[in-house]
């Protein structure tokens, strides 16, 4: 059985993962005969949001590993650990905290830094011939990180981020909610998901085709 990392950045589309593509990614993976393996950074959270408010809560903080623990249901690693774990391939969920956590591409685009530990991680796969897939807000963190290798992605049609992942180097492809782009450089799949106003049953459609291409490049 071929082994996919899923990388979370926390719990909650806020200031972590989005849980509807988290979950929706490991239903994908599981009905297409994968296993599924949870990674995330053992860092702090860059704040904590009310879900209910919308609202920065102040005097609190958490960590990305833990609350990444939640949607995994305690079953998860230390994306510290990922060389030793043996996968064959590589989904980042997106959600703000991929804009947050991994990476600080929400306070400074384009000019952004990936968390170290991340960035090692998508060179190594990329370096070695490991299908990568990037879900939402997180093909930003593959345009800073492989931009220089020409590689195409999808943030969907939002404007911003598409000049953004332009101006790192990487090209942007516009892509409807229920498809997936796979880039023609490299082994590397993304697709809109929640970067557009839609329905859960259409980024499922979404990610099941990035799931089904991903792993069409084993």
């Amino acid at each position: 059985m071929k082994k996919t990392g899923v990388l979370l950045s926390g719990c909650g589309f806020l200031d972590g993962s989005e849980i509807h593509e988290a979950v929706l990614t490991l239903l994908a993976l599981d009905r297409a005969g994968a296993l599924a393996v949870c990674l995330a950074p053992n860092i702090a959270q860059h704040h904590v949001i009310n879900h209910f408010t919308g609202k920065e809560m102040e005097n609190e903080s958490r960590n990305v590993l833990v609350e990444s623990a939640r949607i995994a249901r305690g079953t998860i690693w230390d994306l510290a650990e990922i060389e030793s774990l043996d996968l064959d391939a590589l989904i980042l969920v997106g959600g703000y905290g991929a804009a947050k956590n991994l990476s600080s591409f929400e306070s400074r685009g384009a000019s952004c830094e990936v968390n170290p530990d991340v960035a090692k991680a998508v060179q190594s796969f990329y370096r070695a011939g490991k299908p990568l897939g990037f879900i939402c807000i997180s093909p930003v963190i593959a345009a800073k990180v492989l931009g220089g290798e020409g590689i195409e992605l999808t943030i969907g049609n939002e404007r911003e981020s598409a000049e953004a992942i332009e101006a790192m180097g990487a090209k942007h492809v516009t892509c409807p909610v229920w498809n997936a782009v796979v880039s023609r450089k490299g082994k590397v799949v993304s697709t809109p998901a929640y970067m557009m106003k839609t329905t859960i049953g259409e980024v499922a459609k979404g990610i099941e085709k990035l799931v089904s291409e991903l792993l069409g490049l084993l």
